[in-house]
């Protein structure tokens, strides 16, 4: 019966739903790049100036913060995934975290993520190494990865403001779909100068100016509000956290704008 009712609408000459390039499942279905094989480019992303910032079997473009190399510890790469390992949650306390071996300044960059029950980690960007360093993780803008059903952080912070693609303790992402746990989840960072936007799943949560007057509005009553310039930088490095939770990351490839 449903096959002869769309038989019917067809020729009737009503449109079925179908999954366009505009609609949300599309767009991460694209963005994922859907039937192509993980950690590699397509001829048409090397065209637009796409890089890999992970192969699916080194960790070359990466080194640890403050470090001149990776950590000894707390990250490993299998199966063409690169896992952050569970260490009891502690910040930057086991391993520590990753940086890029380059710095950034304006970009795009796509990552794909899995978090476990109860997760807590990060993409950072604007990364400055500052000495003496302070405990803790490497201070930068940071995309906020967690898992806000189980993770009492998501009810701390402002609004809503260290959920899942935050901009951690500053400004809250909105109108989100996020796939449950166990599953890929996809994030999207653009920047063009001081413009930020945070993606998830194919649809823009936030978006915020570094140094505008809403971020410093927000800065002023976060645990940042004493870093002079913070997030302000004309580049620097992207992060990924160790917060002592397990998280995988895959298809982690960046373009320059």
């Amino acid at each position: 019966m449903k096959s002869s009712n769309a038989l019917l609408l067809v020729i009737l000459g009503v449109s079925l739903p179908s999954l366009t390039a505009s609609s949300p499942a599309a767009s991460v279905r694209q963005e994922s790049g859907a039937g192509q094989a993980p950690n590699t480019l397509s001829p048409k992303e090397k065209k637009e100036g796409w890089k890999l910032l992970f192969d699916g079997a080194t960790m070359n473009r990466w080194r640890g913060a403050y470090l001149d190399s990776l950590p000894a510890r707390g990250w490993e790469v299998k199966d063409g995934l690169l896992t952050v390992q569970a260490s009891g949650g502690a910040e930057a306390a086991f391993g520590g975290d990753i940086v890029t071996v380059k710095t950034y300044g304006s970009f795009e960059l796509l990552v794909d993520f899995k978090l476990t029950e109860g997760a807590n980690s990060g993409i950072k960007i604007f990364v400055m190494e500052e000495l003496p360093r302070t405990p803790g993780s490497a201070k930068g803008l940071e995309y906020q990865l967690l898992d806000d059903d189980r993770h009492p952080d998501a009810k701390l912070g402002i609004n809503g403001n260290r959920t899942l693609a935050s901009l951690y303790d500053l400004l809250p992402a909105t109108n989100k779909t996020v796939f449950p746990i166990g599953q890929w989840n996809h994030a999207r960072i653009v920047v063009r100068g001081k413009h930020v936007e945070h993606w998830l799943n194919g649809k823009m949560v936030l978006s915020y100016e570094r140094g505008g007057k809403v971020f410093l509005a927000h800065k002023a009553v976060s645990k940042f509000k004493d870093l002079k310039g913070f997030g302000e930088a004309p580049e620097g490095h992207i992060l990924l956290q160790d917060h002592g939770d397990k998280v995988s990351f895959r298809n982690i490839k960046i373009r320059t704008l």
